[in-house]
């Protein structure tokens, strides 16, 4: 499953560094500048806020986290302020946020405070994804389409989870090799083609690309 993000920050460097690390991460963020425009945004299906308290315009992180709990009472919201002061925190917590993270802070320790939001809100999903038409629950390493399962074997599912849990990424046969059969195997590259070919005619939905000389890419 891919989760969207919502994060409103005035900084526009910041915003763009926080929206980069996050779809590096795999989610899908709309980033907002303004306040105004979060808020005309407010029913969009975000799994997570992050909400800058001190904006630009007329609206603050506190005025968009009423909003947001107007219409959804559980979505987690991440509160970002240049001011570390107790009062905000307090405020925060008692209009419903989950976290609090005081400027200047590093964008891989709210990467993971993310992550560990997401994990716990969402933990019957995590580890469930949507290909197209499939549904993929890597816990269970079981595929359905619609209500009918695909049997894959251990190699194929290996195979499937490393493509859909990094879409769009490039891989050679040998980080294919490496990653499925192990660093200590010895063969020949042709077994990589072979699992591929098996796993494009089990679930043709899959869009694995082919690139000539060097190896596959899911997109």
């Amino acid at each position: 499953m891919v989760f969207n993000i919502a994060v409103v920050e005035d900084e526009k460097d910041l915003n763009s560094l926080i929206k980069a690390y996050l779809e590096k991460e795999g989610y899908n963020v709309d980033s907002y500048i303004c306040g105004k425009d979060a808020i005309e945004n407010i029913n969009k299906n975000y799994h997570l806020w992050i909400l800058d308290i001190m904006l630009g315009d007329d609206v603050s992180g506190y005025d968009i986290i009423k909003k947001i709990r107007e219409i959804n009472e559980v979505v987690p919201v991440i509160f970002t302020s240049a001011r570390d002061k107790d009062l905000d925190k307090i405020i925060g917590l008692e209009l419903g946020s989950d976290d609090y993270i005081t400027k200047p802070f590093s964008t891989k320790e709210l990467v993971l405070r993310v992550n560990n939001i997401i994990k716990r809100v969402y933990k019957n999903e995590v580890n469930k994804i949507t290909y197209d038409k499939y549904s993929i629950n890597l816990d269970k390493r079981i595929v359905l389409k619609g209500d009918k399962e695909i049997t894959l074997t251990t190699l194929e599912f290996d195979l499937l989870s490393m493509f859909v849990t990094n879409k769009n990424k490039s891989f050679s046969r040998d980080d294919i090799l490496n990653n499925i059969w192990g660093e200590n195997y010895f063969g020949t590259d042709r077994v990589v083609d072979d699992l591929v070919r098996r796993l494009r005619k089990k679930m043709p939905l899959l869009n694995i690309n082919t690139i000539y000389g060097f190896g596959y890419r899911l997109t």
